[in-house]
């Protein structure tokens, strides 16, 4: 999978932060950015999986002399234990041969708490990418208690495999991003400035998407009553 040296990776929650933020992000006016837009589709045969495939949007940043700056993977939305074959079969992608060639990663997410700063998870080695955005902002509590499902999965796969990231968490009150809530806007624009401002892109407030999916326990894949 071809892809710059960063990559945005936006998970689809069906809370529609994934959207607002893909939609959001915009070359500078200043810089000389062509967008090109692309799709992927990986098998998960080796998992067991033979019905379905991890797949999802890609929009590349390129430079005049054709040299991708920033790379922005839009994952659909995939339910546990699926979530974990795709995330890891992208992540193995991402790296090919070589883990040490992997490019850096930012992935934010937003998550259920009492507060709503910004705070920031590194892992793996560090990359001017990590270390820019790590002098940014707060580092995450040992003991922050956070409810986003998506992120606990991706944080596993994280201490595993080490490639260099900065996982934004931005904290919210409400477990459903609605798009008439100041709360939510503020913390995706938030995070959206930060995403910009290390991928020498801009955040645009105005082009941001905001259409969250209605989710209902009746829906729910038959694993997930097991657990509750």
């Amino acid at each position: 999978m071809k892809v710059a040296d960063k990559v945005i990776l936006l998970l689809n929650g069906g809370d529609g932060v994934a959207a607002a933020l893909a939609g959001g992000l915009q070359p500078d006016p200043s810089s000389n950015f062509q967008t090109l837009n692309d799709s992927f589709e990986l098998p998960l045969d080796w998992y067991g999986i033979k019905d379905r495939k991890a797949s999802g949007e890609v929009i590349h940043f390129i430079n005049s002399s054709g040299h991708y700056e920033v790379s922005i993977l839009l994952l659909q939305k995939y339910e546990p234990p699926i979530l974990a074959c795709a995330l890891n079969e992208i992540l193995l992608k991402l790296a090919g041969e070589n883990l040490s060639t992997m490019p850096t990663l930012i992935v934010p997410f937003i998550g259920k708490s009492e507060n709503v700063p910004v705070y920031g998870i590194k892992f793996g080695p560090t990359t001017d990418v990590t270390k820019a955005l790590s002098s940014r902002i707060q580092k995450s509590p040992p003991f922050l208690q956070i409810y986003h499902e998506e992120l606990d999965v991706f944080l596993h796969l994280m201490k595993v495999m080490q490639p260099p990231t900065v996982v934004l968490i931005g904290l919210s009150d409400r477990h459903i991003l609605n798009k008439n809530s100041k709360e939510e806007h503020e913390v995706i624009c938030q995070i959206g400035e930060h995403l910009a401002t290390v991928s020498s892109l801009s955040f645009s407030k105005e082009k941001m998407v905001q259409n969250p999916a209605k989710t209902s326990r009746d829906n729910e894949e038959a694993w997930r009553a097991l657990y509750g």
